[in-house]
């Protein structure tokens, strides 16, 4: 089961909404592909790499440069954040 925190659904909204104004097509070509993303971690749930100072797993999405933050509990996949690549990862 995928579970959206809050803060990632947020996320997922800001991107989508600065995309929209731009390129609508974009925009919903890039939520599907997060969306898409986010569920093939059901079938490889460690496939994102580990970082010393975070926790939980990054999933890089080169194509449209973003990262999901995640982490496994069991059968749940619980994305905290959908970042861009450039953006600087919270500490908390």
């Amino acid at each position: 089961m995928i579970l959206w925190e809050e803060e990632a659904l947020n996320d997922r909204e800001k991107i989508f909404e600065f995309l929209y104004e731009v390129n609508p097509a974009a925009a919903e070509k890039t939520d599907e592909i997060i969306e898409a993303k986010a569920e093939s971690l059901l079938d490889q749930p460690l496939m994102g790499v580990q970082r010393d100072a975070i926790p939980g797993r990054l999933l890089i999405i080169p194509e449209i440069s973003m990262i999901i933050a995640y982490w496994v509990d069991h059968s749940s996949i619980h994305i905290m954040r959908v970042l861009h690549q450039k953006q600087k990862f919270p500490s908390d």
